[in-house]
C-alpha cells in the first residue's frame, strides 16, 4: 500500500480504459513527474514529486496519536500560469479490500452504515485488465454531510485489517475507489474535481495551493479505526463546556414562539435542577412570521420588551448560561436586503435563491461588518454565553466569485469559517453549536470551530438511539448534542427510552416541562444523575461493542446494545425496538455494577448500566 497524490492540469489528456467522465485519475499530468524524493509509506515524512517543466507536488505525513494527518500541496515553479482540475488530499494504491463501509446521511436520518462487498460494488477487474472500474461518491454543495459523510473505511477480510479515512472540508468533496489491473484498489479523496464539483483553480507562476487535510488510520476492527479517526479531531471546546453540562433548548416547548414571559417560566421551572445552558431558539426576532425575517435580526420587542439583555440576565440569575439561535449566513424573503443583490451570493450573475432563502456573501467586508453588529455585538451586550448557529439549505454546485463555480463555493465556505473564528476571538469562551438542519455539517473542519453540534433534527422519533450511536463513529461524543423531548403523555418506558438515548453524547432536554408530574420529574432527575455519573466515559471512552440488527430508521426492528469503556469502567446502553428481545452486556468476573437506569423489559424501552471492571 502506497500513499501518494493525484492532480490534473487543464489541457492535459485523460486516461483511457473507458474512464473519461467517471474519473480524472491516471491522467497525462501525472506522467510529467520525473523525479521523486522520499517514500510513499503510510508513516511520518514527506514525499516530493517534480517535473522538468516546473510542477512540484508535495505530500506531507505527520502522526497524530494513532492516526496520520496528510497534507498535499502543489506549487507552480514554471514561468506561466497553470489551471488545476483535480488535486487530491490523499491517494492510496495497492490497497487490498474485500468490503467497503460508508456512512449515509439525509435530513433526520444521519449516519446509516452502508457496507458492501467488492463484488456488490462491481469493482472486480475486467477479464483482460484494460477497462477501469470506478465507484465515485461525495457531496456537491455547502452541506457536506448530505447523502454521505466525508468518511470511508475499507476492510480486508483475508487479513482482518481495516483502513479508514476522513476529509476535513465543508464544501464539495469526493472519494473514489478504482480498480483496473489487479484485485487491489486505488483509493483517493479530496475536493470535488471539475467533473464532479465544477472546480478549477488557477495557479500563477510561483504560487502554491494546498488541498484540504485528510486523516488516515489503520486497525483490526471497524470500531477501532473510527475511534482513532475521531480522537485525531481536536475541536476548540470552550473551557466552560468541558464538564459535559446538560442543556435545555426551548424549541420543542414553545415551537418557535419564545417570549420573555415563557422563557422566564422555563427558567423558574428549571432552576436548581442541574441545567448548565438554556438556549432560546428561533422566533425571538422579526415579526410573528419570524421565518420570513431571517437576516434582519431585529429583536421582536412584543415578545422581548427592552431587547434580549433582560432575559439573558434572568437566565443567569437562575443559575444557567443563556444561549441564542441564529441562522447568520442566510436571509429569507421578508428580510429588507432580500431583493438587494449587492451583498448576496450569486450564480450566473443573479442572487442564488433556494427554497425562499438567499445567502450572504461572507467574503464581502460589508457583510462581515453587518453580521458583527447584528450577531457579535448583540451577543456581547446582552451577555449570551452560548450561540446556536443553524444553516438550513445548501448552495449547490457553486457560485460566482472565482475562476469556477466550485472554487467560488470553496472560498465562500472558508469565509464563513473565518467568521466563526471571529466570533470566538471577540467573545472569548463562548460555546458555539454547529447546527445545519440538524446534522448536515458534521465534518471535522466545522466541528473544530465549535463546542457542540446538533446530532440531528430527529427530536422525537423512535430511531434517535440508532442515529445517535451511528454519529459517534465520526464526531466526538462530547460534541454530539442529543435531544430528549419530555412529554406529559409519555409512559415511564418512553421517558427512559428518550433520556437513555442522550448517553451517546450530550444531554439536551426540551418539551412539556410545566406539565410533568412529580413522579415524572423524579424519573427525569434520576436520568440526569445517571448521565452525570457516565459523563467522563462518554467524553473520554472508546466504544468496544456496537451490535444492532440491520434495520430502517423509520420502523426500527430488534435491539441495539453499545458498550463504551474508559479508565476501568464501562457504560452499556440497550434500546429495544419493535419485535425485540432483551439482551445484556457481558459482565466480566469481578466486575461491579455502580448504577443502573431504565428497565428494558419490553419493546421501545431501554436500560443503561454503569459498572467497573
Amino acid at each position: 500500500m502506497e500513499l501518494f497524490a493525484e492532480l490534473k492540469l487543464l489541457g492535459d489528456g485523460y486516461a483511457g480504459g473507458f474512464s473519461c467522465g467517471m474519473t480524472m485519475h491516471g491522467n497525462q499530468t501525472m506522467e510529467r513527474f520525473s523525479r521523486k524524493t522520499g517514500d510513499e509509506s503510510l508513516t511520518e515524512g514527506e514525499t516530493v514529486y517534480e517535473s522538468a517543466d516546473g510542477l512540484r507536488l508535495c505530500v506531507t505525513k505527520k502522526a497524530d496519536g494513532e492516526a496520520i494527518r496528510v497534507r498535499t500541496k502543489v506549487t507552480n515553479e514554471s514561468e506561466g500560469e497553470m489551471t488545476l482540475e483535480l488535486l487530491t488530499s490523499f491517494a492510496l494504491r495497492n490497497v487490498p479490500v474485500t468490503r467497503v463501509h460508508r456512512l449515509q446521511s439525509f435530513w433526520s436520518a444521519e449516519g446509516k452504515l452502508r457496507s458492501e462487498t467488492i463484488q456488490e460494488l462491481h469493482l472486480e477487474p475486467s477479464w483482460n485488465r484494460c477497462g477501469l472500474r470506478c465507484e465515485k461518491f461525495g457531496n456537491v454543495g455547502s452541506m457536506p454531510v448530505r447523502k454521505y459523510f466525508p468518511f470511508l473505511v475499507l476492510e480486508d477480510e483475508k487479513t482482518g485489517q481495516f483502513i479508514g479515512m476522513q476529509l476535513y472540508l465543508a464544501s464539495s468533496w469526493q472519494m473514489e475507489l478504482l480498480c483496473k489491473e489487479d484485485d487491489s484498489l486505488t483509493v483517493t479523496g479530496g475536493l470535488a474535481d471539475r467533473d464532479f464539483g465544477h472546480w478549477m483553480k488557477k495557479l500563477p507562476a510561483g504560487a502554491s495551493f494546498e488541498a484540504p487535510e485528510a486523516v488516515i488510520a489503520t486497525g483490526t476492527s471497524f470500531l477501532e479505526v473510527c475511534d482513532k479517526l475521531v480522537k485525531a479531531q481536536h475541536p476548540l471546546i470552550s473551557p466552560v463546556d468541558q464538564k459535559m453540562g446538560i442543556l435545555f433548548n426551548e424549541y420543542c416547548t414553545t415551537w418557535g414562539n419564545p417570549s420573555f414571559e415563557n422563557v422566564k417560566k422555563i427558567c423558574d421551572k428549571l432552576a436548581g435542577k442541574g441545567i448548565q445552558f438554556l438556549v432560546i431558539d428561533s422566533g425571538w426576532y422579526g415579526t410573528e412570521r419570524w421565518w420570513e425575517s431571517v437576516g434582519d435580526w431585529e429583536v421582536n420587542e412584543n415578545r422581548f420588551p427592552g431587547g434580549m439583555k433582560p432575559i439573558a440576565d434572568y437566565i443567569r440569575l437562575r443559575g444557567m448560561i443563556p444561549g441564542l439561535w441564529y441562522e447568520m449566513e442566510a436571509l429569507a424573503y421578508g428580510c429588507k436586503y432580500f431583493n438587494d443583490p449587492t451583498h448576496l451570493v450569486k450564480k450566473d450573475g443573479v442572487p442564488l435563491t433556494i427554497g425562499g432563502r438567499r445567502f450572504w456573501d461572507m467574503e464581502d467586508p460589508w457583510v462581515v461588518s453587518y453580521l458583527s453588529e447584528k450577531v457579535i455585538r448583540l451577543l456581547k451586550e446582552a451577555g449570551f454565553g452560548y450561540l446556536k448557529v443553524d444553516y438550513n439549505d445548501t448552495l449547490g454546485m457553486g457560485c460566482d466569485g472565482a475562476e469556477s463555480l466550485g472554487e467560488g463555493l470553496r472560498r465562500k465556505i472558508l469565509a464563513s469559517q473565518a467568521f466563526f473564528e471571529k466570533i470566538r476571538e471577540e467573545i472569548p469562551g463562548i460555546v458555539i453549536e454547529n447546527c445545519s438542519s440538524g446534522g448536515h455539517r458534521l465534518e471535522p473542519s466545522m466541528m473544530r470551530l465549535c463546542s457542540q453540534a446538533s446530532f440531528s433534527d430527529a427530536h422525537e422519533i423512535r430511531s434517535i438511539p440508532l442515529i445517535a450511536a451511528n454519529v459517534q463513529r465520526v464526531i466526538p461524543p462530547m460534541q454530539s448534542q442529543i435531544w430528549a423531548v419530555l412529554r406529559a403523555k409519555d409512559t415511564k418506558e418512553r421517558t427512559e427510552y428518550s433520556l437513555i438515548a442522550t448517553l451517546f453524547g450530550r444531554m439536551c432536554l426540551s418539551g412539556d416541562i410545566y406539565d410533568l408530574s412529580d413522579e415524572q420529574w423524579k424519573l427525569v432527575q434520576e436520568g440526569m444523575e445517571f448521565y452525570v455519573k457516565s459523563a467522563q466515559i462518554i467524553k473520554n471512552g472508546k466504544t468496544i461493542l456496537h451490535v444492532y440488527e440491520e434495520t430502517g430508521y423509520n420502523n426500527p426492528q430488534g435491539q441495539q446494545l453499545l458498550v463504551r469503556e474508559w479508565n476501568g469502567k464501562r457504560l452499556a446502553i440497550l434500546h429495544r425496538f419493535e419485535n425485540s428481545k432483551r439482551i445484556e452486556p457481558e459482565f466480566p468476573e469481578g466486575s461491579r455494577i455502580i448504577a443502573e437506569y431504565g428497565s428494558g423489559d419490553q419493546d421501545f424501552s431501554a436500560k443503561a448500566w454503569l459498572y467497573e471492571l
